[in-house]
């Protein structure tokens, strides 16, 4: 019963966020999906699969998807970009009940650890003092529906969210599924 109710309430906050994401001014932050900080068997069967020797120590690395090559997390969660946020800026534009949606792809290292990434990796502070990580000037979010190493659901939604390849562009491509 808790379950259902929690949810039934996870999927309520999901929808109100979605609503609030073309450009609220609030300044708060939000920590992974939980896909991304739990260990269902699927997500560890999946992600020890994707990683490598060579990546194991990896905040970043790439995978194979429907979309071709993306940049994912150390644990083979999909990473995506806004087209809101300005290149090189220093902020992000996703902010207030956005967040919710996008929760956004933290480190503690100055310089993160990268396997496969080409592109340019670097951070800026968000407001509560974390350090996002971005690609080419580009901070990088997490999509709260991706549950699972190799979810790439957030694939174009609203026609500002994308997954980012490995040198750091955009892929307008169509995702299907997962990798």
């Amino acid at each position: 019963m808790k379950n259902g109710v929690g949810f039934g309430l996870g999927a309520l906050i999901v929808a109100a966020a979605l609503a609030g994401c073309g450009g609220s001014s609030g300044t708060s932050t939000s920590t992974p999906p939980p896909a991304a900080s739990s260990s269902p068997a699927s997500s560890a069967a999946a992600s020890s699969t994707a990683a490598s020797s060579t990546a194991a120590g990896a905040e970043m690395k790439t995978a194979s998807s429907s979309a071709g090559q993306i940049v994912v997390d150390s644990k083979g969660m999909s990473l995506y970009i806004f087209t809101k946020d300005v290149k090189d800026s220093g902020t992000s534009a996703c902010t207030g009940a956005c967040l919710q949606a996008w929760p956004v792809f933290t480190t503690t290292s100055d310089a993160p650890v990268v396997d496969g990434v080409s592109g340019t990796v670097g951070t800026i502070a968000t407001p509560d003092g974390k350090k996002q990580v971005t690609l080419n000037g580009m901070p990088l979010y997490y999509y709260a529906k991706d549950k699972a190493a190799g979810d790439v659901t957030g694939q174009g939604v609203g026609g500002v969210w994308y997954l980012i390849s490995p040198s750091g562009e955009m892929i307008k491509g169509a995702a299907a599924a997962g990798y």
